[in-house]
């Protein structure tokens, strides 16, 4: 079969856009520092940034389940293993953003003002990393090419790094890295054409 991951790699690439799309319908909320000025641009965009949280979520619960396809499509053991585990600590993390989300659009100030505890936004960042990890594992052990393995390790450790140090990181950072994946799986093929030198 021909491209046997791009489903997989469309699912990931669709819910990652999905994802970026909705979780920025405010312009300058993410980058302004004062809250009453957030506040009032969040105050503003009100229905877009309530919407946009709901198209985010579709986005959040839809990239695991690019990941489990493509495990379920990998025949090498090891390889389907390790993605099979990224994809459990992806959907595992998703609800926990979901409802991150949702406090964000039901409580402005308290999003504009930081308010409220941040371990559920936490405990979704670092089940993300280690999903990028996993991933990362299961690529190179497939006979992808290494880059796309290691961009998903490399990544894993960078935002570690990233996270342990501001107690906080960017999500969209997460989708990027996803997105290119998918890209990647759904132009990658792993049997050459028939006729191909390659072939023995």
């Amino acid at each position: 079969m021909r491209h046997p991951y791009r489903r997989a790699g469309a699912v990931i690439v669709a819910g990652s856009v999905v994802w970026l799309a909705g979780i920025s319908p405010v312009p300058r909320v993410y980058t302004t520092h004062d809250p009453a000025e957030r506040l009032r641009l969040l105050l503003r965009g009100e229905r877009g940034w309530v919407t946009g949280h709901h198209v985010a979520a579709a986005g959040t619960a839809a990239v695991p389940i690019g990941f489990a396809a493509l495990a379920r499509a990998m025949p090498d053991a090891k390889a389907k293993h390790w993605v099979e585990a990224s994809a459990a600590a992806l959907l595992a993390g998703a609800p926990l953003f979901v409802y991150s989300l949702s406090r964000r659009a039901s409580d402005l100030e308290r999003f504009a003002y930081r308010r409220g505890s941040n371990v559920p936004f936490l405990g979704y960042s670092w089940l993300h990393i280690a999903g990028l990890a996993a991933l990362g594992t299961g690529l190179l052990r497939s006979p992808a090419e290494r880059w796309v393995g290691l961009t998903a390790s490399s990544a894993a450790v960078l935002f570690a790094g990233i996270l342990l140090k501001a107690k906080d990181i960017p999500p969209f950072v997460f989708y990027v890295t996803e997105a290119t994946v998918g890209g990647y799986l759904m132009v990658w093929d792993p049997e050459p054409p028939a006729g191909d030198p390659a072939v023995g």
